[in-house]
């Protein structure tokens, strides 16, 4: 079971400048080989040592993307865990991940006005089921220090999901500051309905940011 505070350790890579030693393909036993990933803040998936991280560098193949985010989940290995915190396993290969915010960032959000389903986040660009979860609007999260707005995600990879940064501020208008500007959102409309929020991801994602500033001192190297 992983802590707030473990999650925010592993997530302390995103905030320091590092040289990663390895080698994309590498074999440290006979029948494993290890590869590396990045996940951007807008769910876009490169390996890891491109230099050129953009639209057209990341991986776009439906499938590939599909089965390389339907087995996300905590790398417990033994190798490479704090720097790359995420693992996607593929038989004999090992595909180790860092990500810029989180791994799962939700980049599509259904709109079905007339109510007939229910609205869905999905992640991963594959369009695929697998890779949707239900839209809960009591439980979407603005942390406030950064902006950036989370809903519930896997809880294999830390339970929380980053709501890609064009869906968030089209969202955005819909919360309610009762408690003033400079706390956190208290409720959001979704469909007519106005939802009290359960700010239930916050001490999570303080923890995570707390935890990302304290490794980011310089002063913590010495």
């Amino acid at each position: 079971m992983f802590t707030p505070r473990t999650i925010g350790n592993l997530h302390r890579l995103s905030i320091i400048a590092r040289s990663y030693h390895y080698v994309q393909g590498q074999a440290p036993s006979p029948k494993l080989r290890e590869y590396f990933y990045f996940i951007d803040h807008q769910g876009q998936l490169f390996l890891d040592d491109s230099k050129m991280k953009n639209f057209t560098s990341c991986f776009k193949e439906k499938k590939f993307l599909d089965f390389f985010f339907s087995r996300l989940r905590m790398n417990e290995t033994g190798r490479y865990m704090e720097d790359f915190p995420y693992l996607s396993p593929c038989g004999r290969e090992r595909n180790y991940i860092r990500c810029d915010d989180l791994p799962i960032v939700f980049v599509h959000l259904t709109d079905n006005q007339d109510g007939s389903t229910s609205d869905v986040l999905s992640y991963g660009y594959a369009g695929t089921k697998q890779l949707c979860i239900n839209f809960e609007p009591d439980k979407v999260c603005m942390l406030q220090e950064t902006g950036r707005i989370y809903h519930p995600a896997d809880p294999d990879v830390g339970g929380v999901g980053l709501i890609k940064s064009c869906i968030a501020i089209a969202i955005s208008k819909y919360f309610d500051f009762e408690n003033g500007e400079y706390e956190p959102p208290t409720h959001f409309t979704w469909q007519g309905k106005r939802h009290v929020l359960t700010n239930s991801l916050l001490k999570n994602l303080r923890m995570i940011t707390r935890d990302r500033n304290v490794d980011s001192d310089p002063q913590n190297d010495s």
